[in-house]
């Protein structure tokens, strides 16, 4: 039998970037054949839902203030998914034509498919005992997949990974890329549920019961079209004290089949199905209570934060020349912070994954290496773990921010960035280190959490970033153990899994936004 941690591990190491060789891909790319951004459910009932969005009036600071929560209803469902999952523009260049959505994706794939879940939503189920729905954000419906279980009244959303979306483009590393747009689209969901006064719960669903849940597991229906991997199912709430009391629902009626999405796939990546078995299982205890630490550093956007999801980009150049304010810089920080976020609602176990920045180009700071830490044990055991010529010299008088080294960083951030520009005309280039082998050897699922907390991290950055007329983009392309040799981490305790840069945008004038 197959050993999940030796499988998850093997998986980690070998689909890492090197700088004499990369983790193995296509050969070539046909982008007439690229796999549809869009799965549809044929045969489904559809229920469009209206696209108006109910919370546009609320301030970007103002976004996790406590509110009256919105009633269950299609309307404010609609509202929230366009603000969580919706497509936000098309962009056109010549004769091609391609969507953005609420939450960036790694080259734009979107491998993140939205799931509902409900019971007792007035004008949702048609009088049946509550139903489970696919999103199809194409054009802003519901597909009804299944209906007559023994739901409890209620609202859950679900997500599952089609893995061949992202294989398609990037080979083996892509289960990597599937795991951080599910930390995004997390985050992306805690922002949008914090507008409408809801309050989203991580269910602590094993891996089959997310799948059963879902209908994933139903391999008849899956025969010759990609299979879907089951991640989460997420709980609404309108009292953060409140309990869904969700089981597994066993559906009585079936609908639908899933479309196919690649007709001619070019090459096939089996290591993709072994880690993904591998890392199959449920999430930790959360503590009964979170300690939210006071924010210290607040936003002063005055733009709707309904807006600021809107017109979120990924940036695909910077200028190489714009100095970060000081004010902005430390609001990008304080939102990675326990409390500085929506999202620490969502996600409340002990952080795991920590900033270390290359910064370039900020008011007030030296270029130079720096470190975020996100707990006291983070600080001591990154302190242990590098070497001894870090000085770990406190850079701010009241965020957890330390400087390491002083030294000019562009070009250490472009090589370790797989030789791109956009890491070294950043201001600042973001790298995300796990603790990584110790939560591993626990339990193999938590190389999908630490992915996910890595996602939401790079979301809460997006979003500031917007916010204060600055972008951010991710960075799925690193070099791994060259990382950790600029770092002297010498073994597994900690290992990168994700990069994200921040700067003025330079827009390409031959791409059309519609």
């Amino acid at each position: 039998m197959t050993d999940p941690i030796a499988s998850t591990l093997a998986y980690h190491a070998r689909t890492k970037h090197h700088l004499d060789r990369y983790a193995a891909g296509p050969g070539a790319l046909d982008w007439d054949a690229q796999p549809d951004a869009f799965r549809h459910w044929q045969g489904a009932q559809v229920t469009p839902l209206p696209r108006a969005v109910m919370v546009a009036d609320i301030a970007w600071p103002q976004l996790d203030l406590p509110r009256p929560p919105q009633d269950f209803t299609p309307a404010s469902l609609g509202s929230l998914l366009r603000l969580c999952a919706g497509i936000t523009a098309w962009k056109q260049y010549g004769g091609s034509r391609w969507s953005l959505r609420a939450h960036p994706s790694s080259g734009n794939l979107h491998p993140t498919e939205t799931w509902l879940i409900s019971a007792g939503v007035p004008g949702l189920e048609n009088g049946q005992d509550g139903g489970l729905f696919h999103y199809q954000p194409r054009d802003h419906s519901l597909e009804q997949r299944a209906w007559g279980g023994s739901t409890p009244a209620g609202v859950w959303l679900g997500y599952s990974s089609i893995p061949w979306r992202e294989a398609w483009k990037y080979g083996e590393r892509a289960f990597r890329y599937c795991q951080l747009d599910m930390g995004h689209v997390l985050a992306a969901l805690a922002y949008a549920a914090a507008l409408h006064g809801w309050q989203p719960r991580l269910l602590r669903f094993a891996s089959d019961q997310v799948a059963a849940s879902l209908g994933l597991d139903r391999g008849a229906d899956f025969t010759g079209v990609e299979a879907e991997e089951g991640e989460v199912i997420v709980s609404l709430h309108a009292d953060a004290a409140e309990v869904a009391p969700l089981a597994p629902p066993i559906w009585a009626h079936w609908a639908g089949k899933p479309s196919l999405l690649d007709p001619k796939p070019m090459y096939q990546w089996p290591v993709i199905e072994e880690v993904a078995a591998a890392t199959r299982g449920s999430l930790p205890p959360s503590p009964l209570e979170q300690v939210i630490e006071p924010k210290q550093v607040r936003s002063t956007s005055t733009l709707p934060a309904s807006q600021v999801i809107l017109q979120r980009r990924s940036a695909q150049a910077f200028d190489g020349t714009s100095v970060m304010p000081n004010a902005v810089f430390r609001r990008l920080l304080a939102a990675l912070l326990p409390g500085g976020s929506p999202v620490w609602r969502l996600w409340p176990h002990a952080p795991r994954v920590h900033p270390i920045l290359l910064v370039h180009r900020v008011e007030g700071l030296n270029p130079g290496l720096y470190a975020l830490s996100r707990s006291e044990a983070a600080t001591a055991g990154l302190k242990q773990a590098m070497p001894d010529m870090f000085t770990w010299t406190p850079a701010d008088p009241e965020l957890p921010l330390y400087q390491l080294l002083a030294a000019k960083a562009e070009r250490t951030a472009r090589t370790l960035s797989c030789h791109q520009d956009i890491a070294s005309h950043s201001a600042a280039t973001f790298m995300f280190i796990a603790e990584f082998a110790a939560p591993i050897q626990d339990n193999p699922a938590a190389w999908r959490h630490l992915h996910w907390e890595a996602g939401m991290l790079g979301h809460c950055l997006t979003l500031e970033a917007e916010a204060a007329g600055w972008r951010g983009t991710g960075i799925g392309c690193f070099f791994d153990d060259a990382v950790h040799e600029v770092l002297g981490l010498e073994d597994t305790r900690y290992q990168v899994v994700y990069h994200f840069a921040v700067g003025i945008p330079v827009d390409d004038p031959r791409l059309t936004t519609l």
